[in-house]
């Protein structure tokens, strides 16, 4: 399963919920962030991971346009600490892929490993439990994390991942 097709099922439900999550904004603006993430995780829980938005300005809830677009948070594996392919690999790739970025180490702490790329406004923080895309992708990113998905976190339908040990948060 490809970030691509997950974001597109993302966007197809929040888009049918969209009246639901317009009152609900008016109403309680907790409530709808709520509803919001109850939808992005149950469909995060058909490919056994935890799929959620962020609206990290103030206000940014209220843009309904950009759900599903920018801010994603993906958790595969919680307790990972290293990738299953080289480092270097994903590196490799997002110089490849993407127009000018930045790519350095991350979060290297403790046995863990990362790497956060920033390309056009947008940062990446590829980590081996999770990818946070942070700013409104583009294509290229999208074809980014397609790579991501399929070669770093083996992202399958109905594959356990994150979910199993993450019942409890989910």
């Amino acid at each position: 399963m490809s970030f691509s097709s997950i974001i597109a099922e993302l966007r197809k439900e929040l888009v049918s919920n969209m009246p639901q999550i317009r009152m609900l904004l008016r109403k309680s603006p907790p409530m709808a962030f709520t509803t919001i993430n109850e939808i992005a995780s149950s469909i995060g829980r058909k490919y056994g991971i935890v799929l959620s938005l962020n609206f990290p300005q103030r206000g940014k809830i209220e843009d309904f346009e950009s759900y599903g677009t920018e801010n994603i948070g993906l958790v595969f594996r919680r307790d990972s600490r290293s990738f299953p392919i080289p480092r270097e690999s994903i590196k490799s790739k997002a110089l490849e892929l993407l127009e000018s970025p930045q790519v350095q180490d991350a979060y290297m702490y403790e046995g863990k490993e990362g790497v956060r790329i920033i390309t056009g406004g947008i940062r990446l923080d590829v980590l081996p439990a999770s990818l946070h895309v942070w700013g409104r992708f583009d294509d290229k990113v999208l074809e980014y994390c397609d790579w991501l998905l399929s070669n770093c976190y083996e992202v399958r339908p109905g594959v356990d991942g994150a979910l199993s040990d993450t019942k409890s948060n989910v």
